[in-house]
């Protein structure tokens, strides 16, 4: 599955967990991603769109 919104192009980002000891270990922050189906040249396609993007109205979904 591609991490990647296909609207605005985030991806996921990289950062650590703390441990109680603060012992830090590498970890990914993926994008909140949902399967919609979209017009694309008006013929209706799946892709993957984050969150913010469906809930601004950046993407018109198939009916």
């Amino acid at each position: 599955m591609a991490k990647v919104c296909t609207s605005c192009g985030k991806g996921p980002a990289f950062g650590q967990s703390r441990s109680h000891s603060m012992r830090a270990t590498k970890r990914r922050f993926d994008a909140n991603l949902q399967k919609v189906r979209l017009m694309v040249g008006g013929t209706p396609q799946r892709a993957y769109v984050c969150t913010r993007c469906l809930k601004a109205g950046k993407v018109q979904k198939a009916a």
